[in-house]
This record gives C-alpha cells, sequence and structure tokens, in this order.
C-alpha cells in the first residue's frame, strides 16, 4: 500500500498543490507554519476520514473559503484506488472510493492502514485516560468493523444514560424501568468491548516491550498495564452499585469508558518519573508496536507519517531512527522537518530510494 498522488484545495493554510510521491521514503522540508504537517495530516485525513491535530472538520477549511477537497490515489495490490475527502460549510463530510460515496465514514476505516508519529503523541502520556482509549480503540478499529460499530453504539447508549441521570436531577423525580432499559444495553455491549480490549493488550503489551527493549538496550524497564473496572465485576453490578454516585454527580461513573493504559517506568508513572527522552522512546515504541500489530492482522504495510519528531535530536540519532524505520522494510515512509541537511545525511546512510520536497 502506497500513496501515489495526493491533491489538495483549501485545506487549512494550503490553496492548491499536486504532489507525486516515492513508494519508499518522501521528505517534506521546510520552516515552520509553512504546512509541512498539513500535507502529513491530509494524508491521515484520507485513511481516518478525520484529522489527526483537529477533528473540528470545519476548521481545516482554508480560512476565507467555504470547502476543502483531498484527493488521494493509492497503489494497492497494483490497483489504484481513489479516495476523496470532502466538506463544505453547513453541509456532512463527503468520503469516496472509486467515485462512490460510503454511506458511512466508518466504513472506510482500515482501507489504508496508516501510523503517525508526532510531538502531538505526547498527549498520550500527559493528559486523561480518553486520550489513551482513543489509541486502543484506533488501532483495533483499524483491523475489526465489528468492534467500532459496538463502541459507537455503546457511546450513544451512554449518552442518553447521562440525560436520563441529569434529567432525574432537574426534574427530582427517578425512574427505575427506564434506566433499567440503559443499563442492560450497557452491560451487552460493554462485555464484548472489554473482551476484545483485553485480548488485543495481551498480545500487544509483548509487542510493546520488545520494541521498547530494541531502541533502549535494556536501560531501563518500561511497562504497559490495562486498567478496566471489569477487570473483576460486570458491567450491570458496577452499575448498580454506583447508582446513587451516578444520580448525584449526573454522569455514568463506571464502565469502559473510563477504561486506561497505566504507563510505567520502575513501576512508577513516567508522566512524573519519566524523562524527556525516556517519554519519547516509549512513544516510537508504541507506535512501531502499533505498525507490527497492524501489519499482522492486515497483512499490509501501514504508511507511516513522521512529523516533525527529529527536533532537539542529535544527529546521529536522527539518522538512528530513520534506519530503524529503515531497516523494518516499513514500506511508504513521510518525513517532515525543518533542516534538510540533517535529513539528508541520514538518508546517505540509507539504501532505499527518497524523493525531497522543499516547500519553502
Amino acid at each position: 500500500m502506497f500513496l501515489k498522488q495526493l491533491t489538495l484545495t483549501h485545506y487549512k493554510n494550503i490553496e492548491a498543490s499536486q504532489f507525486d510521491f516515492q513508494a519508499s521514503i518522501n521528505c517534506l522540508i521546510g520552516n515552520n507554519g509553512i504546512g509541512k504537517s498539513n500535507i502529513l495530516d491530509s494524508i491521515y485525513h484520507l485513511a481516518f476520514t478525520k484529522s489527526y491535530f483537529n477533528p473540528s472538520g470545519v476548521q481545516n477549511i482554508q480560512f476565507g473559503k467555504d470547502f476543502f477537497l483531498i484527493e488521494g490515489k493509492f497503489n494497492k495490490d497494483g490497483k489504484e484506488e481513489k479516495i476523496n475527502c470532502s466538506l463544505k460549510k453547513g453541509q456532512k463530510k463527503t468520503v469516496k472510493r472509486n467515485g462512490k460515496v460510503y454511506d458511512k465514514a466508518a466504513e472506510h476505516i482500515g482501507l489504508i492502514p496508516l501510523v503517525i508519529i508526532s510531538p502531538a503523541d505526547r498527549n498520550l502520556i500527559i493528559e486523561g485516560s480518553s486520550t489513551r482509549r482513543k489509541f486502543i480503540d484506533g488501532v483495533i478499529g483499524q483491523t475489526d468493523k465489528t468492534y467500532l460499530k459496538k463502541l459507537s453504539n455503546y457511546n450513544k447508549i451512554l449518552a442518553q444514560r447521562n440525560a436520563l441521570l441529569k434529567f432525574f436531577a432537574q426534574n427530582r423525580t427517578f425512574d427505575q424501568e427506564t434506566l433499567g432499559i440503559y443499563n442492560h444495553q450497557m452491560s451487552e455491549l460493554a462485555q464484548p468491548i472489554y473482551e476484545k480490549r483485553k485480548a488485543f493488550m495481551e498480545v500487544f503489551i509483548p509487542i510493546f516491550a520488545e520494541r521498547h527493549l530494541s531502541i533502549s538496550k535494556g536501560s531501563e524497564k518500561v511497562e504497559i498495564q490495562y486498567a478496566s473496572d471489569l477487570f473483576e465485576n460486570k458491567m450491570s453490578d458496577i452499575l448498580d452499585h454506583n447508582l446513587e454516585k451516578d444520580k448525584i454527580l449526573q454522569f455514568t461513573s463506571v464502565g469502559i469508558h473510563k477504561d486506561d493504559l497505566d504507563l510505567l517506568i520502575s513501576g512508577m508513572p513516567i508522566k512524573k518519573f519519566g524523562s524527556q527522552g525516556q517519554q519519547k522512546t516509549l512513544l516510537i515504541a508504541l507506535k512501531l508496536a502499533q505498525f507490527d500489530f497492524i501489519k499482522e492482522k492486515s497483512g499490509i504495510n501501514p504508511i507511516v507519517l513522521l512529523d516533525d519528531i527529529f527536533d532537539k535530536l542529535d544527529q546521529d540519532r536522527v539518522t538512528q531512527t530513520i534506519q530503524l524505520f529503515e531497516n523494518e522494510s516499513l514500506g511508504q515512509i513521510f518525513i517532515s522537518d525543518t533542516h534538510e541537511d540533517r535529513i539528508l545525511a541520514a538518508l546517505k546512510m540509507s539504501s532505499s530510494s527518497y524523493e525531497i520536497f522543499n516547500l519553502s
């Protein structure tokens, strides 16, 4: 799987541009603010039907314009796939595959396997549990559409239950029968979602551990632990047990929507006790493990986007990182960076063909 051609119209700060890409390494070079990350984000958009950095669709339209259009031509097993993603203000986003509009954008997820590594990934460490759940769901979702459908249905029922709890509080009333219907529906969906996440983490954690060991050379002990309310209790039981608390809070305080990943270094939270270098090593290992998992499940090398990850790294580490990805035969790689010299110096050590796009 690789992207042959990308055409952008009114996407973020890009008026109109077209790029023809190599099947191996493509480097986007230019000053900060020129649009390197926006180009990579448009590729992500074609794979996931949304931006990696700004999920609000209308905010991805160029200032002063009323629509954006992203067009990509991919080669998949020798066959061309044309993917279009467009949004006009006041209208619903449209995603097309070979000219045919998807009924639901979620049907498209998984067609273009992709992994992105970006400074924004640090949010996986420093932000709340929802960011880490999205990571889990994003990896599983690329290879399991049924999982995404169940998760979507669960979130809809969760929103309805929360609205009901708020209604109870505002109107000083309570209806156990109606609440029980939502409890039953949530419980029916929660268990298979939990089982899927648990099974995924049992496979994923050893892959991550191996990747981290190879990058860090065993210099530190880093762990990932999956945390869920359903480890020891059924969803129906914890909903009943926390009913009074939920009535006071006016939202559902327990369930799979509270699942999390504990990221640890020497048994302590890496958020508090890990250096920036240790955190960056964990994130790269995490994303490489994501690549390995998706490749194993789909049989396709995901496209890899390396967005401005070489900032504050010395030349040896830049070269080492690029070689790490190249040596794994990762397929098509996109790199954005501000310094052409350090990228060229690293690529001279590479045996792969490459293309430099100097946006300045």
